[in-house]
Formats: C-alpha cells, structure tokens, sequence
C-alpha cells in the first residue's frame, strides 16, 4: 500500500516546493531484481502474474519516481502493487504527490482500456478510511475498493495534462 502524501497539480519538489512535470510509460522489457533493488515489492512476480508495470518519471529523465501495477480484468483496471520509488518514501521523499500520480495512471489505463475509468484494488485494512478521503475510493467489500468513473476524473483532471 501507498500513502497518498497530498493530492497535487502534479509532482512537487520537497526541497524546492517547485511543481515538475512529469510523463509515465508501460514498461517495455521484463522487470529484473536490479530493476527493483531497494523497492519494498517484488516486481516480477507481479508481472508474471499478467500485470503490466507503468513507470512515473520527471518530464525528460530516466529515474523511476514509482510504479504501479496494472491488468484490465471484468470491466476495471486491477491494481495489484503500487510503490512511490525508495528515494520517496515517507515524509523525507524527494517528491510529493506519487501516490495520487501512479492511481491516475490507472485511470488512465481503465479509461483506454473502455472501463469508464473504473480502478480496483486492496487495501490494507488501516488504509480503507486513508484511501476513502484521500481519492475518494469506495468500498466492494471488507478491504477490496474501486475509484469510479467521477473520482477517476478528478484525478486525471489533476495529474494528466492535455
């Protein structure tokens, strides 16, 4: 699970307090354990598993700032990891904003995939109250949540710029 730090016009520079742009890519070649060194998730077994992997990078450089897990399965895009990269983790991360970023990804996704924006994934349980404010997320069931198709707007009407 992810911490979602604030919800931004895109991703902000903690030493700075300056907004940079960013762009996202779906990773084109298997994900190896250096890929991932670090990391608190195992990125191949997910992959593996028939998720492609989406990659948040700053606008014209090849560091990953995080990456999010995805497969369209029974009308939504399915979630199954997200991670913000090491070096922006917690309150002393370099960038805030990740969190939020790599779920508008997945909006993204369930949008062009047909799924009306639809997003599904778990939470850990002291996280559903988190995800409920934080993206407006609903709950299916216990820990299982969705975005819908107007708290998927909201994000991409804030991270993904035309």
């Amino acid at each position: 699970d992810i911490l979602i730090d604030r919800i931004t016009d895109c991703l902000i520079d903690t030493r700075t307090g300056v907004e940079v742009e960013t762009e996202y890519r779906l990773r084109e070649t298997p994900i190896r354990p250096k890929d991932y060194k670090g990391w608190k998730f195992n990125w191949s077994i997910t992959e593996k598993n028939g998720y492609h992997i989406y990659e948040l990078f700053l606008k014209d450089d090849s560091t990953v700032q995080g990456r999010i897990a995805v497969k369209v399965d029974g009308g939504v895009a399915d979630v199954d990891i997200v991670e913000t990269a090491p070096h922006n983790y917690s309150h002393s991360g370099i960038y805030e904003g990740v969190g939020a970023h790599l779920f508008a990804i997945a909006c993204q996704v369930s949008f062009d995939a047909g799924c009306d924006g639809f997003v599904a994934f778990t939470s850990k349980s002291d996280l559903v109250e988190y995800y409920k404010e934080k993206l407006n997320a609903g709950v299916f069931r216990d820990r299982r949540m969705y975005i819908d198709e107007n708290a998927a707007q909201i994000l991409l009407d804030k991270y993904m710029r035309k």
